[in-house]
């Protein structure tokens, strides 16, 4: 037996019915030939390719029908060929290939080349390229709607009440417990919560916030947990919730009290088995997240209405914290004026203007219903009507209704006199000569003045309509 003949044997008993059987299935053209070019084997997807029987090309030399292959290349040099475009012979179309040698007890004694139709390659390429462009930009979104803004050093304050409640979120922070923040509309409850993220383990991965209020009930379930391909009309592809982009990370549901009672059952069992099901879905996601949540209902009031489960409640109870209002918090409201004023003007691009100590004590003695969101409003309001470098007591134009407007509306007459005597001092000034003048066009004596401006501590004006700009 020659050598050809030793090798065609070694092949055909080395492949055997299975091996063809497999490489038959390849969709890709695959071609043996011994070491001397002479092609052993051609499989199905050779014909498919190549427009040509396999069998044709079996027992003829590969030096002579592509000198110029991937497999002759590797037939001469000994190595292997990657990503060669060629055209095979009497072929329409171009191929990509890769070529090997084959070695046995380390003799080389032939070769091997596995090549598909080059559009059908660049396509797969095209249609991966185009698919890390969809993902690079789908993270680019996540991370631009999932990123904590805030940290600890966002909070100013140095109350009791507010002390008492960043100490216990910066130990929150170190777990991974459920948090439940109460307070009233605008005392911080959004910051606590990105300050939170920001200092716990789960930093590096996604923060997402969830206003369980503005987004319509019959749509909540599949943002929480997205939805199947044909879960129902218009889902024309499969979308990934909250739950499932906030993996690994934290979710903050605010507005938590106003969420449908069908939904926080779904809620329940996210937080006891960490696992849903997508809407539409048959399958079981597994997740990894952190909840925060934040209301200003009173939780307990809802359960006894019906409206809020008793079992969620307790599983969303577990490290609570209030968060006081400004009016319980009167003594920051210097610091925290100093710092929302150089916010705004960063903001609008303003030079940042002194604040007077006259505009500080109507901060400070105003009652603050929407908390430090409303001082953050009065500020900017300040600062967009101000000509002067300062903001002063008359640029502080508090949201309140003009109630002497009401005929119906009865005040004492004391209210009035503290209104009319700063009203002169504004006018003429509080020099001693600015006092004269104002005592005169009260029609008063500057005595009489002086008493009452003792009285009144400066005028600490306590009527509900004061401060207001006329």
């Amino acid at each position: 037996m020659n050598f050809q003949d030793k090798i065609e044997t070694v092949f055909r008993k080395r492949l055997g019915d299975v091996g063809k059987a497999i490489l038959d299935s390849s969709p890709e053209g695959v071609l043996f030939a011994d070491i001397k070019g002479n092609i052993l084997y051609a499989n199905s997807s050779y014909s498919n390719i190549c427009c040509r029987k396999g069998e044709e090309r079996v027992s003829k030399n590969i030096f002579v029908t592509n000198s110029n292959g991937a497999l002759a290349e590797v037939l001469k040099t000994g190595k292997p060929v990657f990503g060669k475009k060629h055209r095979p012979p009497d072929s329409a179309v171009e191929v990509i290939s890769n070529a090997f040698p084959i070695f046995i007890n380390q003799e080389m004694i032939g070769g091997v080349v596995f090549f598909r139709e080059a559009s059908e390659t660049f396509q797969l390429l095209e249609d991966l390229a185009q698919k890390e462009k969809k993902i690079e930009i789908l993270a680019s979104k996540l991370s631009d709607i999932a990123k904590a803004e805030y940290s600890f050093d966002s909070l100013i304050g140095e109350s009791k009440t507010f002390l008492r409640a960043l100490s216990l979120a910066r130990k929150a922070a170190c777990t991974d417990s459920v948090v439940l923040l109460r307070g009233e509309s605008g005392t911080g409850k959004e910051l606590f919560a990105h300050s939170i993220h920001n200092a716990s383990s789960r930093v590096s991965y996604p923060f997402i916030k969830v206003n369980c209020a503005a987004i319509p009930e019959n749509l909540l379930e599949s943002e929480f947990f997205g939805y199947e391909k044909g879960a129902f009309t218009g889902a024309n592809n499969r979308k990934l919730g909250t739950f499932e982009l906030a993996d690994r990370g934290t979710i903050f549901l605010d507005e938590i009290g106003d969420m449908d009672l069908r939904l926080q059952a779904k809620l329940l069992q996210v937080l006891q088995n960490r696992e849903f099901r997508r809407v539409g879905g048959t399958d079981t996601q597994k997740v990894d997240v952190r909840i925060i949540t934040a209301t200003n209902r009173d939780l307990e009031e809802h359960i006894d209405a019906g409206r809020f489960r008793k079992d969620l409640y307790y599983r969303l109870n577990v490290v609570e914290i209030n968060i006081p209002p400004l009016r319980e918090r009167k003594d920051d409201i210097p610091v925290l004026a100093q710092k929302l004023l150089g916010k705004i003007c960063r903001k609008l691009g303003r030079k940042i203007p002194e604040i007077t100590r006259g505009a500080i004590e109507i901060l400070e003695n105003y009652n603050w219903p929407g908390n430090v969101r409303e001082l953050e409003n009065v500020i900017e309001r300040a600062v967009n009507l101000i000509e002067d470098t300062y903001i002063a007591s008359e640029d502080i134009l508090l949201p309140r209704y003009r109630q002497e407007e009401k005929e119906d509306v009865i005040q004492p007459l004391e209210n009035w006199e503290n209104v009319m005597i700063k009203r002169a001092l504004k006018k003429f000034g509080t020099s001693f000569e600015g006092k004269r003048k104002a005592a005169q066009a009260l029609n008063i004596s500057v005595t009489t003045l002086y008493n009452k401006i003792k009285k009144c501590n400066d005028f600490e004006d306590i009527s509900p309509y004061r401060y207001i700009k006329s």
